[in-house]
């Protein structure tokens, strides 16, 4: 089966045609044969694809390469996270290509893998975040089709606190504009709706009326969020979109996309939200994920115990 619209990124390195080949066909069987979320297919393919390049063929594939691949990502900022699910991602990738007789031996069984960080990422506070969203909004008065998607990207993650691959996977079908929801596929292959306010429906609107129409081609598909060439938006894209939109307001916070998600459920409990309906905006199988993912400041700590202790 040749691979979906929503599974191929619109843009991004070009890999030799031997490396390329084996890559497709790797991500052709997580979709057909694993039955991975296009979700999880994209992560795979962009993690890959970085490890990868400067490969000559797929048998060259060795351990220094997946080494130099891994430094090059710490050494480009990424968190031990990041790096933790590329590894992930080449152990899986090399057991499939010995068992497919692309290579003789695993490379990636001498491959180690750091721990994941509990620490919670830099939330930026909500006047940082509307001073974001408010210089967003100016700079797409003018209906560039790229400001007006840009403008929508910083409003659904930060009203809705969806995963970066979950909003560019949306497709137009998926978006109930009137009841201002979104059906999400998230991990796991789970679909949940998350709502979201009038600023986000506001942007969504002006997208779909004067954006999205100056984008769309013949060979595009059904996706909300477009790429310059009319293609399904790359979530590397997206990342850069928010870290752009961060460092072009003086003092705020630069995060990615991972760090408006977690503003959203950081600000929303801030405002008295019950841990139970972060938990559902974020699609956490457990409450104990969204209890470490999630934090209270101090203050509304304080706030609540004024409010509710009776020795307070």
């Amino acid at each position: 089966m040749a691979p979906s619209e929503v599974d191929k990124p619109e843009s991004g390195p070009v890999l030799a045609p031997d490396v390329a080949a084996a890559l497709e066909r790797f991500t052709g069987h997580l979709r057909d044969e694993r039955g991975r979320s296009p979700h999880t297919v994209r992560a795979y393919r962009a993690d890959l694809t970085d490890l990868l390049q400067g490969l000559s063929r797929i048998g060259a594939l060795d351990l220094d390469h997946l080494r130099r691949g891994l430094t090059a990502t710490h050494d480009a900022g990424a968190g031990r996270a990041t790096v933790a699910r590329r590894t992930a991602a080449a152990r899986t990738f090399c057991g499939w290509a010995v068992r497919a007789g692309l290579l003789d031996s695993d490379p990636s069984a001498r491959l180690g893998s750091p721990r994941a960080s509990a620490e919670l990422p830099e939330v930026p506070a909500a006047a940082e975040t509307a001073a974001v969203l408010d210089a967003a909004i100016s700079g797409a008065t003018e209906d560039h089709p790229e400001a007006l998607r840009d403008l929508l990207v910083l409003e659904l993650l930060y009203g809705t606190g969806i995963r970066v691959a979950e909003l560019c996977g949306l497709d137009l079908d998926r978006v109930d504009e009137a009841g201002r929801t979104l059906r999400v596929r998230g991990k796991g292959d789970r679909e949940r709706t998350v709502v979201f306010g009038l600023p986000a429906g506001r942007a969504l609107r002006r997208w779909l009326e004067r954006g999205r129409p100056e984008l769309v081609t013949p060979s595009s598909p059904a996706a909300l969020l477009l790429g310059v060439r009319g293609g399904r938006l790359d979530p590397r894209v997206a990342r850069t979109v928010v870290h752009r939109a961060m460092r072009a307001v003086p003092g705020a916070a630069d995060v990615g996309p991972h760090g408006l998600r977690h503003a959203a459920a950081t600000h929303l409990l801030e405002g008295g939200a019950d841990l139970r309906y972060v938990q559902e905006l974020l699609g956490h199988a457990t409450l104990s994920t969204t209890q470490l993912y999630t934090h209270v400041t101090v203050d509304r700590l304080k706030v609540v115990h004024d409010q509710a202790h009776p020795r307070a």
